[in-house]
């Protein structure tokens, strides 16, 4: 693994996390907007699901609310390690570089705002900065 592709780990994790949040919102919504029993005298199928359709959804939700403190731990945790590596840098404007843009999920255009540096100067000190980068050892 690249000490890129070991940052990037935290962005997937966050935009993972992100996607999981957007589902909780789309059962949740499904939870109330399903229809209540009829009571019309028809007969029903046998194989027809006993619970009704919002407490399915709220089993889906509380499903995905425990992946999702799981994978917030985990991006804690990821964080940090990250955040000790970036620290044992020793360029100011490196460890900067990659906490705006591993830790901070800043694009390359606020990096440069943000620093008040040029596209290329962002990029020129982010690949010194990935040379930089102490790796974890491999286990």
């Amino acid at each position: 693994m690249t000490p890129k592709q070991y940052l990037m780990q935290a962005k997937h994790l966050d935009a993972l996390i992100d996607a999981r949040l957007r589902e909780i919102d789309y059962w949740r919504d499904m939870s109330t907007s399903i229809s209540g029993p009829r009571f019309d005298g028809m007969p029903h199928s046998p194989n027809r699901p006993a619970d009704a359709g919002f407490v399915r959804c709220l089993e889906k939700v509380s499903e995905i609310q425990t992946d999702v403190e799981r994978k917030v731990a985990k991006l804690i945790a990821l964080r940090d390690e990250i955040n000790r590596r970036v620290d044992t840098i020793d360029s100011p404007e490196e460890q900067l570089v990659l906490r705006y843009r591993y830790v901070d999920n800043c694009t390359w255009e606020e990096i440069e705002s943000l620093m008040n540096v040029s596209e290329r100067t962002v990029f020129r000190i982010h690949g010194s900065a990935l040379q930089h980068f102490p790796m974890p050892e491999k286990s």
